[in-house]
């Protein structure tokens, strides 16, 4: 990593920084979900930066994926808990952070997640073993009486690559990919009340392009010159303005040119709480970028 990239990380994390908080103070009850949402991207336009991938907004036992839908008429309210989760990039170099705003009585729920990101942190360093990270967010959240979510990790961001390796688990386990100077990782700890295990759900508003392949259908090309310059990159649905979108979508995942990001959730009547930073690992620690 040179100096110019190094840049390009920081600066892409200030923006995610100073924008994510801005959001934050969007979520209120009685307030819009597209609104925010749309509101959200369109900062990160102007600060002509580009946006890795749509803005994620989960509400209550949603933990990821969520985002709004064209038309979306949700409303957030009084006890929900809500996580944005917004990605920031600069000439393809990612920032991604999250937060969770407590619009109830969730206040230690969140704290457990936050905890679990700072213990990490505190430990992140070349040589250190993602294992070890996973067992300190692990008992900073467990601490708390609050389940991590076992399924869902951090990870490595690389150039137009918001998931790259290595997974930074939210457990502990033996070993695991060792971390290097100049990696970039994104750390994002789950708390959870409810099984700390996430499902796919249903609902679906972000693809990406997994593929390139032919394809004949005129609707279905059309969509891939539209996320063309995305580079693989994720979209929303709603991203997409042109006439027959559902049925390009569809073809494009069935020939497995797109895939889907389903929401993930724990169990009915849970929730759950995130905190996400993005770090560089230099020779004595690392730098947090989007603090």
């Amino acid at each position: 990593m040179n100096d110019e990239v190094f840049e390009a990380y920081r600066e892409a994390g200030r923006i995610a920084h100073r924008i994510l908080n801005a959001g934050a103070g969007m979520v209120r009850p009685g307030a819009s979900l597209l609104e925010t949402v749309e509101t959200v991207e369109g900062m990160v336009l102007e600060a002509d930066a580009g946006l890795a991938f749509p803005l994620n907004c989960s509400l209550n036992e949603a933990a990821a994926h969520d985002t709004a839908s064209e038309g979306d008429e949700r409303i957030f309210a009084a006890g929900d808990l809500v996580k944005l989760d917004l990605g920031v990039h600069l000439d393809g170099y990612v920032a991604d952070t999250a937060v969770t705003i407590d619009l109830g009585d969730h206040c230690e729920l969140v704290a457990a997640s936050r905890a679990g990101l700072d213990a990490a942190i505190a430990l992140v360093r070349p040589g250190v073993a993602a294992g070890e990270l996973g067992a300190a967010i692990q008992a900073a959240i467990e601490g708390r009486g609050y389940h991590p979510v076992r399924n869902l990790t951090g990870h490595g961001l690389e150039r137009y690559v918001q998931h790259a390796r290595p997974s930074i688990p939210n457990v502990g386990h033996p070993g695991g990919a060792v971390l290097a100077e100049g990696q970039v990782v994104a750390i994002e700890p789950f708390a959870s009340t409810g099984s700390g295990v996430v499902s796919e759900a249903a609902r679906a508003e972000i693809y990406g392009q997994v593929a390139t392949r032919p394809v004949r259908l005129p609707a279905a090309r059309q969509a891939l010159e539209l996320v063309r310059e995305r580079q693989g990159m994720p979209f929303s649905r709603r991203w997409l303005d042109m006439p027959k979108r559902e049925i390009a979508l569809a073809t494009l995942v069935r020939q497995g040119v797109f895939r889907t990001y389903p929401v993930l959730h724990d169990v009915p009547g849970s929730f759950v709480a995130q905190a996400e930073h993005t770090l560089v690992v230099v020779e004595d620690g690392c730098v947090v970028t989007t603090a």
